[in-house]
């Protein structure tokens, strides 16, 4: 992967349509490395619209997250498990989002070929045509990776989503 310039601002033009093999690698190597755990999440248009419908809104910021804190001891235990993984297994390697879009059956849109239109039922050879001329005019389906992971990159925000509330009093 090339590296880029990094921005000293956010544009709303960070990101880009990204190679789908790397993905596919990708997303098993997080699934290797966290058997049995959630691979993706799916938002709705209506909600992606909404946020990005707000005043001044360049983008999508998605965050890693856990329902429930862990105590000192446990902390510890991540820590030397994360050692153990890094220096003793060298595993390395960072997390990545990966973003597709996703169809009506909850299928990614992932080298999908178009749907006839909805609407009036159409006879075999209208069918026929349509799809023709749908496959021909068609683009590939589009998947992308995070732009700017944070921290790391200009533009990350330090509030209670970022560095935790107890770090912000």
């Amino acid at each position: 992967m090339e590296a880029k310039p990094t921005p000293k601002v956010l544009t709303g033009r960070e990101g880009e349509p990204f190679d789908l093999d790397v993905c596919a690698n990708w997303t098993q190597n997080y699934r290797d490395r966290n058997p049995g755990d959630i691979v993706s999440h799916f938002f709705g248009r209506e909600i992606i619209e909404k946020i990005l419908a707000q005043q001044g809104c360049l983008g999508i910021r998605v965050y890693h997250a856990y329902d429930k804190p862990i105590n000192g001891w446990q902390r510890a235990m991540v820590a030397i498990s994360n050692f153990i993984l890094k220096v003793i297994g060298n595993i390395e390697g960072e997390r990545h989002i990966i973003v597709a879009g996703a169809v009506h059956d909850g299928s990614d849109m992932i080298n999908t070929k178009p749907a006839a239109p909805v609407g009036e039922p159409m006879a075999r050879a209208e069918m026929a045509t349509v799809m023709t001329a749908a496959t021909s005019t068609a683009t590939a389906d589009i998947v992308a990776q995070e732009a700017l992971p944070c921290p790391g990159s200009p533009g990350c925000p330090k509030n209670k989503l970022s560095v935790g509330q107890r770090s912000l009093s």
